[in-house]
């Protein structure tokens, strides 16, 4: 997929960021769920939307093209979004999923350079049951104990037991997601840690998303668990110009197993407010 361009982005705190290019047309930028980067994650889905748009796929810091650093803080990950963002020639789009998109809703409520967000499954801790919770902290446990064992293939598919359905883990699988994404593990730990230790605001808080003003589209497989869809509903409760759009037959891996669909509706969404 990669046709040699690249773009990076030197943050606040001296961390270049930085990712492939591909296509031509108005920027988007894609920031990448919690077990990928940002061209495992998005290879899929692209080459959908290249002749339509500028496809910018960044990576989370210690991963792809990005810089490592032991700074992973849930504040510094909105931040380097802000960077890169701002880093482009005019305002541009940006996709966040999963892990991902909570901090690209953060982010847009700071910078004027997004024009407008698209969000696949975002996750809002806020929502969560006492059951997501503890599944959550089982398949986080899990994911520790085999990468302690040096099984980081293992423990990522471990770990997506909470995310995604059975059959989504097993067409990640066949496709050697996991494999690929494995070297990830101890980044992925390590955020996990930090995160948990964040303290202040995150794009869970109603009042954070009040001040996003441009229009929002939130994603959610028509298939997937019923926290994906609480948490997009709750960004749409608080977002005042927001609506939410079901995928339809996909879980919260659609963007592996679904792109073409998610891709249509990323083209229609922001084909239009780019005339808005």
């Amino acid at each position: 997929m990669n046709d040699g361009r690249t773009h990076s982005a030197t943050t606040t705190d001296g961390v270049t960021i930085g990712g492939t290019v591909h296509g031509e047309g108005p920027p988007v930028v894609f920031w990448h769920g919690a077990y990928g980067d940002g061209d495992l994650d998005w290879r899929g889905l692209v080459p959908h939307l290249t002749d339509r748009f500028t496809c910018h796929l960044p990576s989370w810091r210690g991963r792809g093209l990005s810089d490592a650093h032991p700074d992973l803080s849930y504040r510094r990950r909105v931040d380097d979004i802000v960077d890169y963002v701002d880093s482009l020639d005019g305002p541009a789009g940006l996709v966040g999923w999963s892990g991902g998109a909570n901090p690209a809703l953060a982010a847009a409520a700071r910078t004027d350079a997004i024009s407008a967000l698209a969000l696949f499954e975002p996750t809002m801790g806020s929502v969560m049951d006492e059951a997501d919770r503890a599944a959550f902290r089982g398949a986080v446990a899990r994911m520790g104990e085999l990468a302690a064992e040096g099984r980081s293939a293992d423990a990522l598919r471990a770990a997506a037991g909470f995310p995604f359905n059975d059959e989504e883990i097993a067409q990640a699988d066949d496709a050697g997601y996991f494999e690929a994404a494995a070297p990830y593990v101890p980044n992925l730990l390590e955020t996990f840690k930090q995160l948990a230790r964040h303290e202040g605001p995150t794009a869970d808080d109603p009042a954070v998303l009040g001040e996003i003003s441009m229009p929002v589209l939130v994603l959610h497989g028509a298939d997937t668990k019923s926290f994906w869809v609480r948490g997009a509903q709750h960004v749409c409760e608080h977002v005042r110009d927001a609506r939410v759009q079901a995928i339809p037959g996909a879980g919260h891996a659609a963007p592996l197993t679904h792109p073409a669909a998610l891709a249509d509706s990323l083209v229609e969404f922001f084909s239009l407010t780019q005339q808005l």
